[in-house]
């Protein structure tokens, strides 16, 4: 294989068999140097070389020049204390938005976008993975969204959450609503064909909490365990008639023809940010930034935010 070769974090991720949040993680730590290709995160073969052979050796860091393992070129903004990477997880573009406009506010500051649903965001949060996380999710008992999990889930940990944006989700339906489909009981008729959330997304556990409050066992609903990663995705296959309704928000329903959205319920979608030594130095920027009419005005473009409540703190340990 050639020594130019470079592979993306997905690559890498297979390549080491581990979660790609764990590739992340040792980016982050600076154990596995990585440089920028526009928004992507790319890895070196000699540098992926040199982390699995320091691994061997029980080395933690990337081998220094004679050290007795042989050393990978350091990338541009390696020898620079000030650099340090910022793990923002979630799926919604609103955070794509909100990792620009940090990496123009937080000179050093190499904001990296790691993609997965509202409870595995968390959980990578408890194992040190992710330092800001995005979360939807609805406790069915309280008709709370978000702050029943985090407090179950960052048990020991101190945090702080604040409120991103409203939004509705509800069903995609084909044009005209040819099943009649306005309610979460109309999933359980006959001829009804649904497509599902992966576990873990927010709109899964929306869905499981509504059969859960309405006891629709899961296993009647054809379609249940088809699932698909995106809201876009959940969309688009309603949109071509490979199935007759999915759950999502109401921003996909605008970008792909032949759908119409029935609004069910207006989710709070938060983020929670752990507090420790290395990250109180930017959380208040993040605040900042939010609270922005810079941010602000880019995110009211977007079809479908509610942006009245956005920068709140909701909840503070």
């Amino acid at each position: 294989m050639p020594e130019n070769t470079s592979f993306t974090t997905e690559e890498i991720a297979r390549l080491l068999k581990i979660s790609k949040l764990k590739v992340y993680d040792l980016i982050k730590k600076g154990e596995l140097p990585s440089y920028r290709v526009g928004k992507q995160m790319r890895v070196d073969l000699s540098d992926l070389e040199a982390y699995k052979q320091n691994s061997r050796h029980g080395v933690a860091a990337p081998a220094t020049p004679g050290g007795g393992v042989p050393s990978a070129a350091p990338a541009p903004y390696s020898s620079k204390p000030a650099s340090r990477s910022i793990v923002i997880t979630g799926q919604d573009m609103s955070l794509d938005i909100l990792a620009t406009h940090l990496e123009r506010s937080m000179p050093g500051a190499r904001p990296l976008r790691s993609y997965a649903g509202s409870l595995d965001s968390l959980i990578a949060m408890y194992h040190g993975e992710s330092d800001i996380v995005s979360t939807h999710l609805l406790d069915g008992d309280t008709g709370q969204y978000n702050l029943p999990y985090i407090r179950k889930l960052l048990v020991g940990l101190s945090y702080v959450v604040v409120h991103m944006l409203a939004r509705n989700a509800g069903f995609y339906v084909r044009q005209g609503n040819p099943k009649g489909i306005t309610d979460w009981s109309a999933l359980r008729r006959t001829g009804v064909v649904m497509v599902n959330r992966e576990r873990g997304s927010g709109a899964r556990v929306l869905l499981d909490e509504q059969l859960r409050l309405h006891s629709i066992p899961a296993a009647e609903l054809a379609g249940y365990d088809t699932e698909e990663n995106s809201h876009l995705a959940v969309a688009g296959k309603v949109a071509r008639g490979e199935a007759d309704v999915g759950i999502g928000i109401e921003k996909a329903a605008k970008i792909i023809d032949g759908l119409e959205f029935i609004p069910l319920i207006r989710e709070r979608y938060d983020l929670v940010m752990i507090k420790n030594t290395s990250t109180e130095p930017w959380i208040q920027t993040v605040i900042d930034t939010l609270r922005s009419s810079t941010f602000q005005d880019e995110l009211s473009s977007i079809h479908g935010y509610d942006l009245s409540e956005t920068g709140s703190i909701l909840y503070e340990t």
